[in-house]
């Protein structure tokens, strides 16, 4: 049950419950799996495998790169209100080279874009449903200093809770919660080259 999306064991406000899920959905997507051990009084024990990679890191990076060219320069303003994931993907991202201007929501996203010196924001990624105010919002809003902002939407709920909030029009690109390292980058260089 511990690995089920939403379930937690905290009070209202204080976790969605997508951590350990979200956990769960990059270990399996990595070819590997995740071994829980809890003991009353005594805590919880969580152990993580994941298949070894062979070869040097020199030789693996130059594999990544010949396979699929993912990386880039551009600036994105990344928005994801759980921390863990929006540390996690803001690595990713300025490991393939990217700018990245992070926010844990939508408000502080466009103070950010919006305030003083105008920022040159190539590509907005952002969580659909956040607290205070939402992903669409927040590309809404935004398109308003930047018309030609491309955005990518990322979201572990359903289908049917995406578009309720308006984000599953065709023509949107969204990626699904969880996603791999690989797959965020792809994702984002395509919507880039879609521009």
């Amino acid at each position: 049950q511990v690995f089920e999306p939403f379930f937690t064991t905290k009070e209202v406000g204080k976790g969605t419950g997508l951590g350990l899920s979200t956990v769960y959905g990059i270990v399996k997507q990595s070819g590997g799996f995740i071994w829980v051990y809890s003991e009353p009084e005594q805590g919880t024990t969580f152990k993580i495998y994941l298949p070894q990679l062979t070869g040097t890191k020199k030789q693996q990076e130059s594999l990544r790169e010949k396979k699929d060219p993912v990386g880039g320069t551009e600036t994105i303003l990344l928005t994801e209100d759980d921390e863990s994931l929006r540390k996690m993907a803001g690595k990713i991202l300025e490991g393939y080279g990217y700018s990245v201007i992070v926010a844990k929501n939508g408000i502080e996203a466009l103070e950010i874009a919006t305030k003083g010196d105008r920022l040159k924001i190539d590509l907005l990624v952002t969580d659909v449903i956040m607290p205070a105010m939402g992903g669409k919002e927040l590309a809404d809003k935004l398109r308003i200093e930047y018309p030609r902002l491309s955005v990518l939407y990322i979201s572990g709920y359903t289908d049917n809770a995406i578009a309720h909030h308006g984000v599953l029009d065709e023509g949107v690109s969204l990626l699904q919660k969880p996603f791999s390292s690989q797959s965020l980058a792809k994702k984002v260089r395509g919507v880039l080259d879609n521009r």
